[in-house]
């Protein structure tokens, strides 16, 4: 259990379910893939009604996602949200208003992809506008999807987080063509296992590395974002910009990127399909993505 940020007895009495109070309005984050989205194009068909009741019911709820404002799938963007946390904290939309705008240095940029570069790693820069691939990422990612059709093709079962949610099947602008003046992180992938601490040794202490939760093919693979810039520091600064509490604030989410904001709200809650390393860190724990995890802790933490 981690330590509350919020108020301990109403955060801990509201994770419970013990001395709600419905009237008080929430601010609620969700994480997108492994949260809202199987890692796929699959979304649980309790998930949009319950955040539409949630919305009715006076709450706000914000996307707090690693993905770039452009690529939020449909199924996803459809719902209807109050605004998003994208990019891992680096920008930050409520309703029709920009409220956090924060890439790259350039300096911080170049520094980044020597690193990624010197080492052979193929990578995806996001800014707020785009996704863009290394020539050698666009190259893995045209075998990945001959080699998923082939599969498919032979009769054997393609699981949804094989899709890797339609990457294989897309084609990206050329990173070299990426305005660099504005990139906001990187998503990355190493032919070797141990990739992710070359790159945290070659950056050190001025950058965020954390493993990925797209289930990328490669050695290993994982984002980039400036050390400060995280869905939590973003969280913060939306908070501030709205007049709330951080004790009246919900983080839902799975994966690594999720810890910061995780840190930050009142209450945190982890997917069943959660790394074990989260679940520790959550106030509670609901099921899994397409197992009704979000109605069913919207349910127990009153908001519906």
């Amino acid at each position: 259990m981690r330590a509350s940020t919020g108020s301990e007895t109403g955060a801990a009495g509201w994770a419970t379910g013990d001395g709600r109070d419905p009237s008080r309005r929430r601010i609620i984050f969700l994480d997108v893939d492994g949260t809202i989205l199987e890692h796929g194009a699959h979304v649980a068909p309790s998930t949009a009604p319950a955040v539409r009741a949630a919305r009715a019911a006076g709450h706000l709820v914000y996307l707090s996602t690693g993905r770039s404002a452009s690529d939020i799938h449909p199924r996803v963007a459809e719902i209807g949200f109050d605004g998003a946390v994208t990019n891992s904290g680096a920008l930050v939309v409520s309703g029709d208003e920009v409220v956090v705008d924060r890439p790259l240095s350039p300096e911080a940029t170049d520094r980044m992809l020597t690193a990624m570069r010197s080492r052979g790693i193929r990578y995806f820069l996001q800014t707020r506008d785009g996704v863009y691939a290394s020539d050698d990422m666009a190259e893995l990612m045209r075998d990945y999807a001959a080699a998923l059709e082939a599969r498919a093709a032979a009769g054997e079962e393609v699981r949804p987080e094989d899709s890797l949610v339609g990457l294989a099947e897309r084609t990206f602008p050329r990173a070299d063509d990426a305005d660099l003046s504005r990139i906001d992180k990187a998503v990355f992938v190493s032919d070797h296992e141990e990739g992710l601490e070359e790159l945290r040794a070659d950056l050190g202490d001025e950058f965020l590395i954390v493993p990925g939760s797209m289930p990328l093919p490669g050695g290993s693979n994982g984002e980039i974002n400036e050390r400060d810039t995280t869905k939590g520091s973003a969280i913060e600064l939306l908070l501030e910009h709205l007049g709330l509490d951080a004790a009246d604030a919900v983080a839902i989410g799975d994966s690594w990127n999720d810890i910061e904001m995780f840190q930050v709200c009142g209450v945190a809650v982890a997917m069943g399909n959660a790394h074990p390393e989260l679940k520790e860190l959550a106030d509670f724990v609901t099921t899994d993505v397409l197992d009704d995890g979000i109605a069913n802790a919207f349910q127990r933490l009153g908001l519906i």
